[in-house]
């Protein structure tokens, strides 16, 4: 009777001692799903810096185009023609009768300064060979003229296809400004290629800059005359 009592006894024993050893074991290592949680939020934080990093450089960058702005309008509205410089912008046309200029849209570092539309040929924008863009004072450096022309087709005879065709162009160019000089930009549509070219890879668009002293600089100052001494007695 007693050796009987004795197995329980120890089966009790043996469960109170391994439970709580068993009961510990899996929590030595961290469960799979917050290794992966883990791991999510470090790669949302890196995105969300990297995100930040671009606002903030966005932001300076659209800041300096702002304060460039502001020192083109007030340079515009006056400023010292000695320091200042000058810029001319005309557009030329050089269109053969296949393609009718229907709209212009010209604009200096990212402001528009010209824009026509003429869709219905109520105006003589299509006819117009020469005619001026934009005249007046910028700072000296660097500036981006960008040019967006539409064309429409002027079909007749065997061309009569062309009717109702648009074709736009649309380019950009860098130009330097120099202090005390106007710079002219001619800004010219042409066809280019030849006679195997297609019609809707000809229209194109050059630049021909020339740049001269402003004859508005303020003269230099003019020498004081000799003084003239005379001796007494002569």
């Amino acid at each position: 009777m007693r050796v009987a009592a004795t197995f329980p006894l120890l089966a009790l024993l043996s469960a109170a001692l391994c439970g709580p050893a068993l009961a510990q074991e899996p929590a030595a290592s961290a469960p799979p799903s917050a290794q992966t949680a883990a791991t999510a939020d470090e790669a949302f934080d890196t995105r969300v810096k990297t995100l930040e990093e671009n606002v903030v450089d966005l932001k300076e960058k659209i800041y300096r185009s702002k304060a460039r702005l502001l020192l083109l309008q007030e340079t515009v509205l006056g400023g010292d023609v000695s320091t200042g410089a000058r810029a001319v912008i005309i557009h030329k046309n050089e269109m053969g009768g296949s393609f009718e200029l229907e709209s212009v849209a010209y604009a200096l570092d990212g402001a528009p300064v010209y824009t026509q539309v003429d869709e219905e040929g109520h105006t003589d924008l299509g006819k117009r060979e020469l005619f001026e863009v934009f005249n007046g004072r910028i700072v000296p450096g660097q500036h981006q003229l960008a040019v967006r022309l539409v064309y429409r087709g002027n079909g007749y005879g065997v061309f009569s296809y062309l009717e109702g065709y648009k074709f736009k162009v649309q380019s950009s160019y860098t130009f330097s400004a120099e202090p005390g000089k106007t710079s002219t930009v001619h800004v010219v549509g042409y066809e280019q290629g030849g006679i195997t070219t297609d019609l809707k890879d000809r229209p194109a668009v050059r630049y021909d800059v020339s740049v001269a002293r402003e004859s508005g600089r303020k003269p230099a100052p003019a020498a004081p005359p000799p003084v003239t001494r005379s001796t007494p007695g002569q």
